[in-house]
Formats: C-alpha cells, sequence, structure tokens
C-alpha cells in the first residue's frame, strides 16, 4: 500500500487559483476597482519617498521611517495584486509551484516587515510626544538606521520557516487554490500530508509576530494618549491627537484583519469571508498608510507643495 500511496503523491507543478470566480459577472468590476486602488498605491507611496528624499526639513527620522514603510508597500501590494488583476481577466489562472512559494515568502516577509515598521514608528512617536527631551538624544540617525534596518532584516527571517515547512507538504493531484494569492490557509487544506505541526508552528510565529508588535503599538499608543490629555492648549492636543488617531486607525485595521486571518488554531473559514478579509490588508492598507500618515502631517504637506513647486 505503501508504494500506492506513493503512486498517488504526484508531485504538482503548478496551482489554480480560483480567486473570485464564483461570480463572474463581478470580475471587470472588481478589476477596475482593484487596478485603481493599485495605481493610486503605486503613485502614492512613490510620492511620499520622493517628498521625503527631496526635502531636507523632512529627514528626521519620522519621516524617514514613513519612507521605508511606503517602500514596503509598493513592493507588498506588488506581491499580490499584480498577479491577482491577471487573474481576474484570464482564463487560466495558474501560478507555478515555485512562483507559488516565491509569492508565499514575500507576502510573510513584507508582511512581519510591515508589523515591525509600524511598532518602531509608534516607539519613535512616543519618543517624540512622552519624552521631548530626550527624543533628539534618544532618537539619532544610527538609532533610526538600527531600528529600520532591524524591521526589515527580521522580516526577511520571519518568511522562512513557514514557507518552508509548506513547500515541503505533500499536495496530491488536486491542485486548485480557493484564494486570490498563495496564502497559508488554503495551501494548508489543499495539502494531503499531516499538517499539524506545520499549522502549530505558524500558529505560534503569528502569535509571536502579531501579538508582540501590536501589544508594543498599543501600548506606546496608550501613554501617547495619556500624555497628550496633560496637555494644557487645546490646539495643542488636537494636533498631536489627530496625528496620532490617525496612525492608530491604520494600525488598527491592518493587525485587526491580520490577527483574525492568523491567530487562529484551525484555518476553517469560509473562503469567501477569507477572500474579502485578505482584500483589507493585501490591496486596501497599502493605500491608506500613505494617505493617512502622509497627508495629515502639515510637515510633510509643506515638503509636497515646496517640492511641486521646485520642478
Amino acid at each position: 500500500s505503501s508504494f500506492q500511496e506513493m503512486t498517488n503523491v504526484t508531485a504538482v507543478l503548478e496551482f489554480w487559483l480560483l480567486g473570485f470566480s464564483s461570480n463572474p459577472s463581478c470580475q471587470i468590476l472588481l478589476f477596475m476597482v482593484v487596478l485603481v486602488i493599485y495605481i493610486l498605491t503605486i503613485i502614492g507611496n512613490i510620492i511620499i519617498i520622493l517628498v521625503v528624499t527631496l526635502e531636507s526639513q523632512l529627514h528626521s527620522p519620522m519621516f524617514k521611517f514613513l519612507r521605508n514603510l511606503s517602500f514596503l508597500e509598493v513592493c507588498y501590494a506588488t506581491t499580490i495584486v499584480p498577479k491577482m488583476l491577471t487573474n481576474l481577466l484570464a482564463k487560466t489562472k495558474s501560478i507555478s509551484f515555485s512562483g507559488c512559494m516565491a509569492q508565499l515568502y514575500y507576502f510573510i516577509s513584507l508582511g512581519a516587515t510591515e508589523c515591525y515598521l509600524l511598532a518602531v514608528m509608534a516607539y519613535d512617536r512616543f519618543l517624540a510626544v512622552c519624552q521631548p527631551l530626550q527624543y533628539v538624544v534618544a532618537m539619532t540617525d544610527e538609532t533610526y538606521m538600527r531600528l529600520a534596518v532591524g524591521s526589515w532584516v527580521t522580516g526577511v527571517f520571519t518568511g522562512f520557516l513557514p514557507c518552508l515547512m509548506v513547500s515541503r507538504l505533500h499536495f496530491c493531484s488536486y491542485n486548485l487554490i480557493d484564494h486570490f494569492f498563495c496564502d497559508i490557509s488554503p495551501l494548508l487544506k489543499l495539502s494531503c500530508s499531516d499538517t499539524t505541526v506545520t499549522e502549530a508552528v505558524i500558529f505560534f510565529l503569528s502569535i509571536l509576530v502579531l501579538s508582540s508588535c501590536f501589544l508594543l503599538t498599543l501600548v506606546s499608543y496608550l501613554l501617547i494618549i495619556l500624555t497628550i490629555l496633560k496637555i494644557p492648549s487645546a490646539s495643542g492636543k488636537r494636533v498631536t491627537f489627530s496625528t496620532c488617531s490617525s496612525h492608530l486607525m491604520v494600525v488598527t485595521i491592518y493587525y485587526g484583519s491580520m490577527i483574525f486571518m492568523y491567530v487562529r488554531p484551525t484555518y476553517n473559514l469560509s473562503s469567501e469571508l477569507n477572500k474579502a478579509v485578505s482584500v483589507l490588508y493585501t490591496v486596501v492598507t497599502p493605500l491608506l498608510n500613505p494617505v493617512i500618515y502622509s497627508l495629515r502631517n502639515k510637515a510633510f504637506k509643506k515638503g509636497l507643495i515646496k517640492t511641486v513647486l521646485r520642478h
């Protein structure tokens, strides 16, 4: 029987992404909407990168972190969206096994890097608001570099283990992924190996990364809010609070949807809900981040106007 089992486990060389195919009439509409969001995401984030780079008064750690985040969002959206757009129009929605694993790896690594960056940015804001006198000493260029590079390097390593474990699972002849990209849970559902260990490791890693970053971010913002409440002037309160509340909004949408998706011992959500929530953090937040972080900021708006007028 073991020989028979061996012959049954044919190596799957490619997967088919079902995407949103249950509703063909919506495909074109969805394609248009996602395309517009993607174009705006790329343009918005590139504008931030350029303005922060060109304007010397925006060379503070806060804006450099924002530039990192914008670069990250361009990579993150590009990992998922172009393939999703192609599949919305294509008859054959295939992705090679190696292409699928590559997409999974970039998705996890960049997603983790985003968690670390958002936590670091919250810490930067905490220092600026709660310990303004020590801020200049604490957040030097060297500190900024360490935190930024640390976020990227840790993110790059976070993707290795889950991806390695998923790629070593057996996939029998059935190769339809009920999703619009190679995500963990549909791949685990598809495998004909025992996925208990893989699920446990990924669950533990998700809890570790998401919860620690989310808690760090949340604590930073709580301390910021407590400090803001002590500010005597109403206008001072309003300015600081509007910046932080907008950051908090992005962070809540991003972490909320991520925790909802990955911090669950079993992966048995309906695939439609899976896809809907996934659209939030793969398509929507990469656009929200630049809009909320930069357009709510006076210094950035000034820098943007100066850049436009100069060129």
